[in-house]
């Protein structure tokens, strides 16, 4: 029988999605700044997607198990909140130290630890929502993380810029050429991935289990073993709707992974004419690469809002594939633009497109999937998110590692080492993302049925 979920006010629905914003705070962080410590510790522009490997390979390998876990965890604690707070001490820990970095080895090592808290977490709180909210309520609850995402990532972008327009010089860096302003914004980012967790599972706790869900559990055959087997088990009857997504993913991910890495890069060279990271002129790359990715995550937080009654009409699908062909023509427009102040028209596209993918999908998804299986289903949909990042690395990178050499460096051998055309690229294949996702049925507008009484 379907488990009675009473209805959350919008306070609570907040609430329980704040830790979201901490969460997203830190990966606005690493989005904005990882390349470039990478840059400032000597990495040169072709090596960056193979650095960066920490984020899909932990995603690959944690966030399925710890998926299948959630779903079969059943102490005092809940089934999920044990995995919030042991991955959010992790990533704590992974942005405190992270600007103290003096070799691209311990920078990168962090990345791992980093990103390792961040998906331990990232995965039981997609499912949270599902386990808490209503059916009815269950868009909002995922638009709502689309929100909070725009926003944490906004003053995440934003912060460091905020930092030097009151006073503290961008130019000032350690000995090993991380500027300070770094220093400062991860130490704030390393209290809110915390202090926002403890606060979202404080005030809105999760439902205990009833009496046939906890024995549902318990019939389950326990041990890893088993956990591996319910995993390869789901991934054998996936259903139809989440197998046509996994081609909507291979394109927005293999997109989005490109414009993160390359798009300060782009603007180095259109806006400032360096291509030099140790330069002053860098340093205002980066800034104002920030401001410009505050501005299409703040796009992001209110575009998520204004497409609660859209997908409604439309469909999420429908809806997905207008914000992701929006979000390509804003990349591709990107690297012809050389006045500072026409970046911000570009960037609305991609702040839809944002918006968009933070929300839309999940609810496609959570529509399609069983709700017994809901942890281990929402792991194994993030797997088509970092795969799409796995083969960006492997595709565009070269890593000599002396014994062997890992990736195809496409980045030199057909873009020309030119991260203009890089955002080219991405932006075609948001544009294909946006093609596969309208050919997803279950993601377009059914008939309305009437909702169930408030509790």
């Amino acid at each position: 029988m379907p488990v009675h979920r009473p209805r959350l006010s919008l306070g609570r629905i907040l609430e329980m999605n704040l830790g979201f914003l901490g969460l997203q705070f830190s990966f606005g962080l690493q989005q904005g700044n990882m390349a470039p410590i990478y840059s400032y510790l000597g990495a040169n522009e072709s090596q960056l997607p193979l650095l960066q490997l920490a984020g899909p390979m932990t995603g690959l390998l944690i966030q399925p198990l710890i998926g299948a876990l959630s779903d079969r965890t059943t102490g005092r604690w809940g089934r999920r909140t044990p995995y919030f707070l042991i991955g959010a001490v992790l990533c704590c820990v992974g942005l405190a130290v992270m600007p103290l970095s003096s070799s691209l080895l311990m920078a990168a090592s962090l990345l791992w630890l980093l990103d390792a808290g961040n998906n331990i977490t990232m995965e039981p709180y997609r499912a949270y929502v599902s386990d808490r909210l209503n059916p009815s309520q269950r868009q909002f609850g995922f638009l709502t993380q689309s929100a909070f995402t725009g926003l944490a990532q906004m003053l995440a972008f934003l912060t460091p810029a905020l930092l030097v327009w009151f006073g503290m010089n961008q130019d000032w860096v350690d000995e090993h050429n991380i500027p300070y302003t770094v220093r400062v914004v991860f130490s704030i980012g390393a209290v809110l991935s915390l202090t926002t967790i403890l606060w979202s599972i404080w005030r809105v706790p999760e439902l205990p289990l009833t009496r046939d869900e906890r024995a549902e559990i318990l019939a389950r055959p326990a041990g890893f073993g088993a956990t591996l087997l319910e995993i390869v088990s789901a991934i054998r009857t996936m259903p139809r709707a989440m197998r046509k997504l996994g081609v909507m993913s291979l394109f927005q991910w293999f997109g989005m992974s490109g414009y993160w890495t390359y798009a300060v890069y782009s603007l180095a060279r259109t806006i400032y004419h360096t291509s030099d990271a140790q330069t002053s002129a860098f340093h205002s790359a980066v800034l104002t690469n920030g401001v410009v990715a505050a501005f299409y995550n703040a796009v992001a937080f209110i575009g998520a809002f204004a497409m609660v009654p859209l997908a409604r009409r439309i469909g999420p699908g429908p809806l997905h594939a207008l914000a992701l062909t929006l979000g390509g023509v804003g990349m591709i427009a990107l690297p012809h633009v050389h006045d500072k102040a026409l970046l911000f028209v570009p960037a609305i596209g991609v702040g839809l497109a944002w918006g968009s993918i933070m929300g839309n999908p999940y609810t496609i998804l959570t529509s399609a999937i069983p709700p017994a299986r809901t942890g281990v289903y929402m792991g194994i949909f993030n797997m088509m998110i970092v795969l799409p990042m796995l083969l960006f690395a492997v595709v565009m990178s070269r890593l000599d590692l002396g014994v062997v050499t890992i990736g195809f460096d496409v980045y030199h051998r057909l873009l020309g080492d030119d991260p203009r055309n890089m955002l080219r690229l991405c932006g075609l294949c948001l544009i294909a993302g946006g093609i596969a996702v309208a050919w997803v049925e279950e993601g377009r507008a059914r008939p309305a049925t009437a909702e169930p009484a408030a509790a």
